[in-house]
């Protein structure tokens, strides 16, 4: 599997379910670190973190505007993720099949 540059990669990235969270937070708005801190119980150096992850697989960008830092969803990553998916996605779809068929077969020789 590629690895971003600094050695974190979009799976190591998406593992923790907070991270997944602010995935999904950023999907549709680009927001403030203060803004993002409002909508989770831990605190913003825990959020900033969260963050630095998420930037170093290269699934975040953050930009400053005046005073503030800006993040925003960098989706194109998550296409690594769709692609391992797909071949367990085929997979699990001919390991069905398989049972399908036997099971057809089986009660056709009842």
């Amino acid at each position: 599997m590629p690895v971003a540059e600094s050695g974190h990669d979009v799976f190591q990235a998406i593992a923790d379910p907070t991270r997944r969270s602010l995935l999904k937070l950023l999907a549709d708005k680009e927001m403030s670190i203060a803004s993002i801190t409002d909508c989770y119980p831990i605190s913003r150096t825990a959020v900033n973190k969260h963050l630095q992850v998420l930037s170093d697989a290269q699934l975040v960008s953050s930009q400053k505007v005046g005073r503030e830092t800006r993040y925003r969803l960098q989706p194109e990553p998550l296409a690594e993720l769709q692609e391992w998916l797909a071949f367990f996605e085929e997979y699990w779809s001919n390991k069905l099949l398989a049972l399908k068929d036997f099971v057809e077969a089986d009660s056709d020789d009842n």
